[in-house]
């Protein structure tokens, strides 16, 4: 259910024309209580093809940076999703990535009307290089606060202590959500996460490089299940539980396993080892008792192994355009 009965919803959603937030548009837009949906997007890592296809007349997109967004309009719902989430993009531009974390939440919270909600997108990266797991909300992390991979990982645990602060303070209806490594259609093809890159690296001819000697372990949650997690989290299901709340899939397998997958069900491209990516972090992999708690019936349903042949067919049709496929040929490494 929605998390009022008001109707006639004013929404707004940072980053919605990225890899999750395009999906979270198409869902939030079969609500029968939505009156406006705005998307803003820079379009740094969002692309607009991934919200091309929507025709809704409630639907409006506003391409800029979320720092520098503003409206005449208070929204009951806040979504905010804008942010790089892959480590060769962030680590780039680790100012930008900080900005669009925090100085985005401080410009949507001025937004959000008296008691509407926010939505927050945080990240299983929160824990660092963990000496617990699975990990649990409860554990607090072992984050290198000044390494390479800081300012994604600060950037959402700084975000997160400035919401639940807020929620102290002045009664924040809030939702955070910790998500684990995602994957599925609209992936960038140049996005530089390990099963993004294995399959572009595939499709292309390889070989399939993985960075390190692949022993490193990830929970790899296919789209359809981590938005369905989202929904049911962010507005559709009725609990008293602002988070934050681990939403992934808690089968773990190495990266190595899933290059080999890849390599495989491509044609039997050659696996290569490269230096490993600086402070990649050895294993990651939810505790799911909260979130089974608090949505019950929720799971990754998906195989990763399934999820990855979808991943590839939507993907062969990405690189059918000569263009896009000529921007990704170098296409390289591996990033958790």
């Amino acid at each position: 259910m929605p998390s009022s009965k008001k109707v006639n919803k004013r929404v707004l959603v940072t980053g919605g024309c990225g890899f999750l937030g395009s999906q979270l548009c198409d869902q939030l837009l079969a609500r029968p209580d939505l009156e406006l949906l705005i998307c803003v997007d820079n379009l740094w890592t969002g692309r607009k093809e991934n919200v091309a296809h929507i025709r809704d007349p409630r639907f409006k997109k506003v391409f800029c940076g979320v720092e520098d967004f503003r409206s005449d309009h208070r929204f009951d719902e806040v979504f905010h999703l804008a942010s790089p989430a892959s480590p060769p993009w962030y680590m780039r531009e680790p100012a930008r990535t900080i900005s669009a974390n925090i100085v985005g939440a401080m410009r949507t919270l001025e937004l959000l009307e008296d008691g509407g909600r926010f939505c927050y997108t945080s990240t299983s990266e929160v824990y660092g290089e963990p000496e617990v797991s699975p990990q649990p909300e409860s554990y607090r992390g072992a984050v290198d606060c000044t390494g390479p991979r800081s300012s994604y990982d600060e950037a959402k645990r700084v975000t997160e202590s400035l919401l639940f602060e807020t929620r102290r303070t002045r009664g924040l209806e809030l939702r955070v959500a910790r998500l684990f490594n995602t994957f599925g259609p609209r992936m960038r093809a140049d996005d530089g996460r390990a099963i993004s890159n294995f399959i572009v690296q595939a499709l292309m001819g390889g070989p399939v490089r993985v960075q390190g000697d692949g022993s490193q372990s990830r929970s790899w949650g296919y789209v359809s299940d981590v938005i369905e997690g989202l929904s049911r989290y962010f507005w559709r299901d009725t609990f008293a539980y602002d988070g934050p709340l681990n939403i992934g899939n808690d089968r773990e397998v190495t990266v190595l396993d899933v290059a080999t997958y890849v390599a495989e069900l491509v044609g039997g491209r050659e696996i290569v080892f490269e230096a490993p990516m600086p402070h990649d972090p050895t294993h990651r992999c939810p505790d799911l008792t909260m979130a089974r708690r608090v949505l019950p019936g929720w799971t990754c349903e998906v195989p990763y192994e399934e999820g990855v042949r979808l991943t590839v067919e939507w993907m062969k049709q990405e690189l059918s355009d000569p263009a896009r496929s000529a921007r990704v040929a170098g296409a390289s490494g591996v990033a958790g």
